[in-house]
């Protein structure tokens, strides 16, 4: 069974990639450089408080704004499990496939409250709230996203399917 389970952060609407990893901060692109600043502009303590495995919950338009990589990058490297939200600008939709960071799309998210636990189960497209226990189904992830997910992201896919060709060659 593919579970995530975590403990939940809560973020408002229009949370834009300014938010998500301050410019401020864009001198490198190194993941552990960005996940120490992570969110900082909504929560200055949100990097020291977050936990490997949580997840963020938000409102609509979650990535909005600029179409930089170093948001879902970011995210990730925190230890930033999933982000659930009624909807994604995007770009970040697509960058967040392409790094790898499983995002869900949940028209009811908000419904979800800070410090519950939720599990997705991406095998049954379900969200459980592990506190509440009420279930959610999410908006299901296209196939190709969900491998793009399983490997890691798009670089790491791609250097599986060149190794697949290359081995057929063989």
């Amino acid at each position: 069974m593919n579970v995530i389970t975590g403990k939940v952060w809560n973020f408002g609407a229009n949370i834009d990639t300014d938010i998500i990893i301050a410019a401020r901060y864009l001198n490198s692109s190194e993941p552990e450089h960005l996940a120490k600043y992570v969110m900082e502009d909504a929560d200055p303590d949100f990097p020291k408080k977050l936990q490997k495995g949580d997840i963020i919950v938000a409102g609509e338009n979650f990535g909005c704004g600029s179409s930089r990589e170093h948001a879902p990058i970011a995210l990730k490297a925190a230890g930033v499990a999933a982000v659930v939200a009624p909807s994604f600008a995007r770009i970040f939709y697509r960058n967040a496939f392409n790094m790898g960071l499983p995002i869900f799309e949940l028209p009811e998210a908000l419904e979800i409250k800070e410090n519950d636990e939720i599990s997705i189960d991406l095998d049954n497209g379900k969200i459980i709230n592990n506190t509440t226990n009420k279930s959610y189904e999410f908006i299901p992830i296209p196939e190709f996203m969900q491998e793009l997910i399983s490997v890691g992201g798009l670089i790491n896919y791609a250097k599986e399917e060149i190794k697949k060709e290359n081995n057929e060659k063989l």
